[in-house]
């Protein structure tokens, strides 16, 4: 690791994934209305234009994670995070004086590109930080995503007032002044001499999944991170829906309610990952994590008055112990000079469920909420999210033997190339 950084760069790092985060957040309240104002439809077909909206952006960063996290490894973290915030301002002004419909399809594969260039932020945050501050440092990006989760749909509406297009460019203003102060502020964190060669071969999603089979543990974990990352896909996709259908919530009680889980998920991965991961480890860290969030599932599954589900969200913030433990984890199992494929890896997986999961998600809750099942079941999603997460405890516990099988080799032998994972 480079010994001498910008006290700047970790604030850098913060800011940038909290105003993407913002960017993401702030344009929610006022697409539906901009897709109606283009097409002259009605809320029922925007939303469906607004789910292919979504689908097209997911793809986008699914294809280009790895791109992106391999361009890091070769050019280094500085340029990739400077273009990308360039990208995003562009993206965010051309949604704003989009003509027609088939320019937002084009900002949001653009915003998708840029998107990818988180797996670049977390290499970044591997590089500079020391293997003990490595969860601390991660969970600080998880307090960025919570707290731009809780402003940006916030800043949003309120700019919404000014017209469905206010939010875009107020979005692109964000991305243009973090640009100006990255460029003065941020070093690289790559040195040349741990650079390597970019290739096309690595340089995509099936590439990079078969380059983490050469570390079976690391295999085995983003295994966990899938299942983990595509169980959260019900909340954001069914949770409207299900709090309407089971207790007539109105918009604002749904948006209080995400405003509370951003809140614990900030406070949580800002705030107490600092002081109980280094206490407790990072390998028990994510079995709470885990443990927590199945029973969090569960909860939303069956509680049967309104107020339940927000002691059930402040009784699953511990979740957000999991995911920058889990990343740690499998930072600490890679070279330096391959961070960035690793974190395209993450990036890529996470873009597959946000392809998979809302239709898994919402036509589980669609099939138990309208009776064709032969039981209303409204909360299916939920539970199918908690058997996912089940599933992640498992293949969490077998990489970790597998470290330990690992860890006990003589010193001077050369492990087992290739370890069956399945």
């Amino acid at each position: 690791m480079a010994k001498h950084h910008s006290p700047h760069a970790l604030a850098f790092i913060f800011v940038t994934v909290l105003i993407d985060t913002i960017g993401f957040g702030i344009i929610m309240p006022v697409t539906p209305q901009l897709i109606m104002d283009l097409t002259g439809q009605g809320i029922g077909e925007a939303s469906l234009d607004g789910g292919w909206l979504a689908f097209a952006y997911a793809i986008a960063q699914f294809l280009c994670g790895p791109v992106i996290g391999n361009l890091s490894d070769h050019f280094g973290r500085r340029p990739v995070l400077l273009l990308s915030l360039l990208a995003f301002g562009c993206d965010y002004a051309l949604m704003g004086f989009a003509p027609t419909l088939n320019w937002l399809f084009l900002g949001r594969v653009v915003a998708g590109i840029a998107g990818a260039a988180h797996t670049t932020a977390n290499a970044y945050v591997a590089d500079i930080s020391s293997p003990e501050k490595r969860a601390q440092n991660f969970g600080m990006i998880g307090a960025a995503f919570g707290v731009g989760f809780i402003l940006g749909p916030a800043i949003g509406g309120l700019l919404g007032g000014m017209g469905a297009r206010a939010p875009f460019f107020a979005a692109a203003a964000l991305a243009f002044v973090n640009l100006l102060y990255g460029f003065f502020v941020l070093p690289e964190s790559l040195p040349a001499d741990a650079r390597r060669p970019f290739s096309w071969k690595r340089a995509n999603t099936i590439g990079t999944v078969l380059q983490m089979r050469r570390y079976p543990v690391v295999f085995a974990l983003a295994g966990a991170l899938f299942l983990w990352q595509l169980a959260h896909q019900s909340l954001p996709n069914t949770w409207a829906y299900y709090t309407k259908f089971k207790f007539g919530w109105s918009e604002g009680e749904i948006g209080m309610s995400l405003a509370f889980a951003g809140v614990t998920m900030a406070i949580v991965q800002g705030g107490l990952t600092r002081v109980i991961i280094p206490r407790i480890g990072e390998h028990l860290a994510v079995l709470i994590g885990f443990t927590d969030g199945a029973l969090g599932f569960l909860g939303y599954a069956f509680a049967d008055r309104g107020w339940m589900l927000f002691v059930c969200l402040a009784g699953a913030a511990l979740t957000g112990l999991a995911y920058p433990s889990l990343n740690a984890i499998m930072s600490k199992q890679i070279p330096r000079s391959s961070q960035g494929e690793l974190q395209g890896a993450v990036a890529s997986m996470y873009s597959l469920t946000a392809i998979i999961g809302p239709l898994l998600m919402t036509q589980l809750f669609g099939y138990f909420s309208t009776g064709r099942s032969g039981i209303v079941f409204p909360g299916a999603a939920f539970l199918c999210a908690a058997l996912l997460t089940c599933g992640s405890i498992v293949l969490f516990l077998r990489a970790t033997r597998l470290e330990r099988e690992s860890a006990a080799e003589p010193e001077g032998l050369e492990p087992i190339p290739e370890v069956s994972v399945e």
